[in-house]
């Protein structure tokens, strides 16, 4: 089932989550329904506050940018409470997106390098180390989790420069492909 994606204002992207365990209610449901929703708008990863959850899930599926990012060939993740347990001082800058803010992308410069530990969708404890685009895909995510977005990570002059989009987002105005829960004012 394709679930709304929830907009830049919804205060739920705002909050700090709560790690699950597997007694999480129809987690292999909502696992599925994240991956569709995710596919269905074209992304490479959806945090649980994207779908209106304050809980530690992500999902990721960055195969279809390894042509030009070698390291994500075959780069599909359930990712349960996740940690970031390490992260490197070189860092690079890319445009990013999210589904969250629809039409907007800005660069962000991130650690190229991370280690991370998490459950996977059979709770199974994981840790792996990440470079390039794909620590790139799980920095983004992660901060969904910890109630940052990565606009966050732009100069005041560049959040300035996107206020009237940010604005339509919050209106329910801005342009989107997929099915938005938008701000009610």
């Amino acid at each position: 089932m394709i679930l709304p994606v929830y907009t830049y204002g919804q205060p739920v992207l705002r909050e700090d989550t709560q790690e699950i365990g597997s007694d999480y209610p129809d987690i292999k449901q909502l696992i599925a329904n994240m991956f569709e929703t995710m596919y269905n708008a074209e992304g490479v990863g959806l945090a649980a506050p994207q779908v209106g959850l304050s809980i530690r899930l992500l999902v990721l599926d960055a195969d279809a940018t390894a042509k030009d990012n070698p390291e994500c060939k075959g780069f599909k993740r359930v990712m349960i409470n996740p940690e970031i347990v390490e992260r490197s001082n070189a860092t690079y800058a890319l445009e990013e997106g999210c589904l969250s803010f629809p039409g907007i992308h800005e660069k962000v410069a991130r650690p190229d390098k991370i280690r991370v530990r998490y459950l996977d969708e059979n709770f199974k404890q994981c840790e792996e180390t990440l470079v390039k685009f794909a620590a790139r895909v799980v920095q983004h995510e992660c901060e969904h989790l910890e109630g940052k977005v990565f606009i966050d990570n732009i100069s005041p002059i560049r959040r300035q420069l996107n206020k009237g989009k940010l604005n339509s987002i919050i209106k329910g105005t801005a342009s989107c492909s997929y099915r938005v829960k938008p701000v009610k004012k």
